[in-house]
């Protein structure tokens, strides 16, 4: 997984796109990660993974933060390019 675009979904802290760092145990590093806050047009993590959003004008994904680590992860799932430039293209969300 180390340098491909993933999904990394977590126990408490949430779900997040972007390329992983590192991984150990349940710790991940990410780089040019996105928080993915609320979705539509995916019925869960793996249809993120590999087809993206079909509603991308619903989801509220946060900006793009340089680097962090979450230390809950539980799942991580590469993406294929149509998820990439599917969750690429969502707009940030703000209030």
């Amino acid at each position: 997984m180390i340098g491909k675009k993933c999904i990394v979904r977590c126990d408490k802290s949430g779900v997040f796109y972007g390329e992983v760092a590192e991984i150990e145990g349940q710790r991940c590093a990410l780089r040019n990660f996105r928080k993915l806050h609320y979705w539509e047009g995916a019925t869960a993590v793996e249809g993120l993974a590999m087809c993206g959003t079909k509603k991308p004008d619903t989801c509220r994904f946060t900006l793009t933060v340089d680097c962090g680590e979450v230390y809950d992860m539980i799942q991580c799932i590469p993406c294929t390019d149509e998820s990439i430039k599917s969750i690429e293209g969502v707009q940030v969300w703000t209030i």
